[in-house]
């Protein structure tokens, strides 16, 4: 078997060689003629296709290898991502308010968690949105009417609380804040149209259930 793998590979190599070299020559020949790739009609060749982590590389004919496919999204994709980044921040204002406030370590635990977890996730969807040339954020957007995000009045008082009032006010809004972005998440996955998103953002959801459930059960309120 490690023979035939090796005939395989260095046949590939000797494929890969030769077409090189005529590329070479064509240009030392002085010729002002492009040298073009081959065509989807050409005899196909044999070429060495990496395999997946943990996996070898296979030798197999260039017309089997598929290319990746293409992004499909739609304006639904779009709005999530710009609507989440700005939920998640608000989030992150909320959390920054822990430290100073708190009494109850479960509190200051979970405020952790949703630090170390949606900062990443807005770079995430940040380059989601760079990538795919749309803007970070849209004017007509009113975000103040997102599911679960709380008012600036709201938040002006969680940040004057202490103790455990405090505790009691930030479980109670970042519940409801939780609540509001499997919302979101629901309707992305109603109308949206990408899978990669769609995964993201169900990972989202699944990670806000379980810290919903475990602000229920710290018992603060």
């Amino acid at each position: 078997m490690q023979q035939r793998r090796a005939w395989a590979l260095t046949a590939a190599t000797l494929v890969l060689l030769g077409t090189v070299g005529a590329v070479l020559a064509a240009r030392s020949s002085g010729s002002d003629e492009p040298v073009s790739a081959p065509s989807a009609s050409s005899s196909p060749i044999r070429v060495v296709v990496p395999g997946k982590p943990g996996e070898s590389a296979k030798v197999t004919d260039s017309d089997h290898v598929q290319p990746p496919a293409a992004s499909t999204y739609n304006k639904a994709d779009v709005s999530y991502a710009q609507m989440m980044i700005v939920h998640h921040a608000q989030a992150l204002q909320m959390a920054d308010l822990v430290p100073d406030r708190a009494t109850d370590q479960g509190v200051k635990n979970i405020a952790s968690r949703i630090t170390a977890a949606q900062g990443p996730e807005i770079a995430v969807l940040r380059t989601w949105l760079a990538d795919r040339g749309q803007p970070e954020s849209d004017p007509a957007h009113d975000h103040a009417t997102m599911p679960g995000m709380q008012s600036a009045a709201a938040l002006s008082e969680l940040a004057a609380a202490r103790g455990a009032d405090f505790d009691r006010r930030f479980v109670t809004m970042m519940t409801a804040h939780h609540q509001g972005a499997t919302k979101m998440v629901g309707d992305l996955l109603r109308t949206g149209s990408e899978e990669r998103l769609a995964k993201m953002a169900k990972e989202t959801a699944i990670e806000q259930s379980v810290e919903i459930q475990r602000m229920a059960d710290l018992g603060v309120l």
